[in-house]
This record gives C-alpha cells, sequence and structure tokens, in this order.
C-alpha cells in the first residue's frame, strides 16, 4: 500500500510500505494492506511504519491531524512530524 505523511510545511514520507500503526484518539491501531476505508484523528505520539514483512520499521513523533485510508492509499495528515 501507498504511504504519504504531509505536514504544512513539507511531505515528510512518501513510498509503499506493509503497514502503519497510529496514534488514534481512542488508542493505537495498525492499517495493513487492503485496509477497509477509513478516517480518523490522531493525537500526539509515536507512528510506526512497517516497512516489509521482515519488521523493518521507521518511526516517527507525529502532532496530532488525522488519516484517511481509501483505495489501498494511507495519507496521514498531521501538525508536524519528525523521525526518531
Amino acid at each position: 500500500m501507498t504511504l504519504e505523511i504531509l505536514t504544512p510545511e513539507s511531505k515528510v514520507f512518501s513510498g509503499e510500505v506493509y503497514g502503519i500503526q497510529l496514534p488514534g484518539i481512542g488508542g493505537s491501531f495498525e492499517v495493513l494492506d487492503k485496509h477497509a476505508p477509513l478516517v480518523s484523528a490522531l493525537k500526539e505520539g509515536n507512528l510506526k511504519v512497517l516497512n516489509d514483512k521482515t519488521n523493518a520499521t521507521s518511526s516517527y513523533t507525529i502532532k496530532s491531524g488525522f488519516v484517511e485510508v481509501l483505495n489501498n492509499k494511507v495519507t496521514v495528515l498531521v501538525e508536524g512530524a519528525q523521525e526518531v
């Protein structure tokens, strides 16, 4: 699936990934390949990108925002994001 992490200033990440773990307002959740359509609010916290099935990951600290999942594309819109 395609992932884009966007802030008002820049595109932080864009590429193909296996999955993503997100800090939702009601608790953390995970989106994997071919997930059902979804829109959710995000709180400040850690976002983990699952690069492939071998458990290779990259992590970002994000500020609040939203995520949209549609047609196997995940768009994360946040106030700020920094890779850790």
